[in-house]
């Protein structure tokens, strides 16, 4: 089969096209033959070392995250699908095959099957977007109907799906978006909009329970200015704290290290009375397949930039590098 793989950190001449052998199902696993595979910024990370610390990988590594298509194979102690199955599921940070390859391996607990009323490019452009949203508002800052969340750069990935998810909770949402894009973002439910070209976000907003830290340089601290006490910080972003180093059962170095990197965010957040934590999103299949029944529903819609055949993969990943995609970008693959 093909596959997308990078071969040595840091290098991009290193992401090639290779053949190689179709993956075998491990008895808790899938093989889906992939339809679409969906793209993330951490996809592009990934290759330069940027995670190296916190992912490990045997090089070389199949590229890609977020994957749909339809199970031709499963291992034996798989319950929950048979061949034909048409699913969709985020393989990031799990040890099988990524996503930008003919086939991939899938445990059976990140896997969902994929509503009937999205095609597979659809479908594809779900998985991170979606569990990242849920594992953010839901999980995390527990949201509330009638809270006010602040999730900045609503065009891109995250955002076009993130604002549509907090307005089902019932929450009212503030973004950010450059002129062009305002009228996307308020179709997708957004009740206060700042175009960042003329005004900056911390001198208009106020009163906001929760912040999505999606941006990076300076914005979480301003966020600051806008919340109110008690409120909540899910960086997407960074800087990684103690408490995620410990859950991943790093050792004591790197919990030190995380410790020191995050002490100013959490000493500002603590003296705003806010509550500032890391989120590293994880694979959920349950999660998906709640998200999926909403999708199925109309209450969310899948906002998709373009689509790139898969003898172009290196050329969307280089698209989505230049952070101009409006929603998401997805290779379609077969």
């Amino acid at each position: 089969m093909r596959a997308l793989v990078f071969k040595r950190y840091g290098r991009p001449d290193q992401v090639t096209f290779v053949d190689t052998s179709r993956p075998v199902p491990k008895p808790n696993e899938i093989l889906v033959q992939v339809h679409a595979a969906g793209l993330n910024p951490i996809d592009n990370m990934i290759p330069k070392g940027v995670f190296k610390p916190i992912l490990r990988f045997q090089l070389p590594a199949t590229l890609g995250s977020d994957l749909s298509g339809v199970v031709v194979e499963v291992g034996s102690r798989v319950t929950r699908f048979k061949p034909g199955d048409a699913v969709f599921a985020s393989v990031f940070d799990l040890s099988g095959t990524g996503a930008l390859a003919e086939f991939a391996t899938v445990p059976e607990d990140a896997a969902a099957l994929k509503p009937t009323t999205l095609d597979f490019v659809q479908a594809a452009s779900i998985p991170m977007v979606g569990l990242t949203s849920w594992q953010a508002l839901k999980v995390r800052a527990r949201l509330q109907p009638g809270q006010k969340v602040f999730i900045p750069a609503g065009a891109g990935g995250i955002g076009t799906f993130a604002i549509q998810l907090a307005k089902y909770f019932g929450a009212k949402v503030g973004t950010t978006t450059s002129t062009g894009n305002v009228d996307l973002v308020r179709s997708l439910g957004a009740d206060e909009v700042i175009d960042y070209k003329k005004q900056q976000f911390e001198d208009v907003l106020r009163g906001y329970d929760a912040v999505l830290g999606t941006i990076r340089g300076d914005a979480i601290e301003k966020s600051l200015q806008i919340l109110k006490p008690g409120s909540a910080i899910v960086s997407l972003i960074g800087p990684p704290d103690a408490a995620f180093a410990r859950a991943r059962g790093m050792n004591f170095f790197m919990v030190f290290l995380f410790g020191l990197l995050s002490r100013k965010i959490l000493r500002r957040a603590k003296a705003s009375r806010a509550a500032y934590s890391f989120l590293f999103v994880h694979p959920d299949g349950g999660q998906l397949a709640e998200l999926g029944e909403l999708l199925g529903a109309g209450h969310i819609r899948p906002v998709i930039d373009k689509v790139f055949p898969f003898e172009q993969a290196k050329e969307a990943l280089a698209y989505l590098e230049t952070g101009r995609a409006k929603g998401k970008v997805v290779v379609q693959i077969g």
